[in-house]
């Protein structure tokens, strides 16, 4: 099942994805149709079919209540920087304000001269857990989307502490869709890609995450308690900017794509913050 969260004249609007055309429901996002406990959504429409073309599209979940982060998380990309293989899973968090939609602009943090890309897995949760063990974790994943953790390196490093350069508000796509697990599975193998402006910048497959979806909601529900809607970005493989020699960054008309195969693909334009 695919579900989205669209614009319309009123605001937001939750919506089945029926092949080419979009099916709003009686939610105002699929954020709130998770809390609502995921009905079933075809007892819930309410309005005409929409063509897809011309949809604008919100973060698929815009609100959640937490957006938990995930550093150093794919293996060939931590060994490629010389590091050994984590224990336990780097987590930070950014705040709501940062999402936007999969074809909405990416706003350049002002001040920040080191803006680099991150192609995510997202994973939505899809219900109530605390202290979950593997079946129960599996259980509490609704789906997953796209997302790009697009970071001010400059930023993130006037610290030891990272949040500052993760949570720059509109500068975190999510989106466009909610690709349920009975489509994904709860630890699917898909392959990832990042491309700015055409030119691919990172490309790694899923399946190669330290951390499985399953262990993060595991472990991150020993600390806090997980709540439908809440957001899981889950790492990013290797190609980042910062990375490179010389240094990438993004600028002022670059146009960011993230792709996940199965789950759709943003497109952001980079504007000015």
């Amino acid at each position: 099942m695919k579900l989205a969260t669209i614009r319309t004249a009123a605001g937001t609007q939750a919506a089945l994805i029926d092949g080419s055309r979009a099916l709003p429901l009686a939610f105002e996002d699929v954020g709130l149709w998770l809390q609502a406990g995921s009905p079933d959504p075809l007892q819930h429409l309410a309005g005409d079919a929409l063509a897809l073309e011309g949809l604008r599209w919100a973060p698929v979940v815009p609100r959640p209540g937490k957006i938990i982060c995930v550093g150093l998380n794919y293996r060939d990309h931590i060994l490629e920087m010389g590091r050994e293989l984590p224990e336990y899973p780097t987590l930070f968090a950014k705040f709501a304000e940062a999402l936007v939609g999969s074809d909405e602009d990416v706003e350049l943090p002002g001040g920040s001269m080191k803006v680099d890309w991150e192609a995510e897995l997202a994973l939505v949760v899809g219900r109530q857990t605390r202290k979950a063990d593997q079946q129960e974790a599996a259980g509490a994943i609704a789906g997953f989307s796209v997302a790009n953790d697009v970071s001010a390196r400059d930023f993130q490093r006037r610290t030891t502490q990272w949040l500052q350069g993760k949570t720059f508000e509109a500068t975190t796509p999510l989106g466009p869709f909610l690709v349920t697990t009975d489509e994904t599975g709860p630890t699917p193998d898909l392959e990832l890609r990042c491309s700015v402006n055409g030119v691919v910048k990172q490309k790694a497959g899923t399946g190669d995450l330290v951390f499985s979806p399953v262990d993060l909601v595991s472990y991150i529900s020993t600390i806090t308690t997980l709540n439908p809607g809440d957001v899981i970005l889950t790492g990013t493989p290797g190609g980042v900017g910062d990375g490179m020699d010389p240094k990438e960054y993004l600028k002022a008309g670059d146009i960011l794509e993230t792709r996940i195969d199965g789950l759709g693909a943003a497109a952001n334009t980079c504007v000015s913050g």
